[in-house]
């Protein structure tokens, strides 16, 4: 089965050599969203609250771009710098999946692409 490149302009461009997201298989895979506004092309400012709504906004335009949803989203994987920031990031997460959660990983790492603090990523149905 063939794979189909998704690409919007409501959500950044790639930092990198991959596109924003694919579908195949029935499902679309997100590529990690950073927070960057897709307006300016520029990382917003703010707390981490702050940026895990920008990010999921990206992965909401990204999946829309492809015909899918939030709603239909089946794993979520979060990449944080600091763990001790995880329950704020999770009290804007849970709102865009209230009452329709999916699996989901959380994972402490060293570093992220220009020196941000989280990345999201996402699997969906197509």
């Amino acid at each position: 089965m063939a794979k189909e490149i998704i690409s919007t302009t409501n959500a950044p461009a790639a930092v990198g050599p991959y596109c924003q997201g694919v579908k195949a298989n029935g499902f679309i895979y997100v590529s990690g969203q950073l927070p960057i506004d897709p307006a300016t092309g520029e990382m917003i400012q703010g707390s981490v609250g702050e940026k895990t709504a920008r990010i999921l906004e990206n992965v909401k335009a990204i999946l829309e771009a492809g015909g899918s949803s939030m709603d239909k989203c089946v794993k979520t994987t979060v990449f944080l710098t600091d763990m001790n920031k995880f329950a704020e990031m999770n009290e804007v997460y849970k709102t865009y999946f209230e009452g329709n959660l999916c699996a989901r990983s959380t994972i402490q790492v060293a570093a992220l692409p220009r020196f941000e603090e989280i990345e999201i990523e996402a699997v969906a149905l197509a």
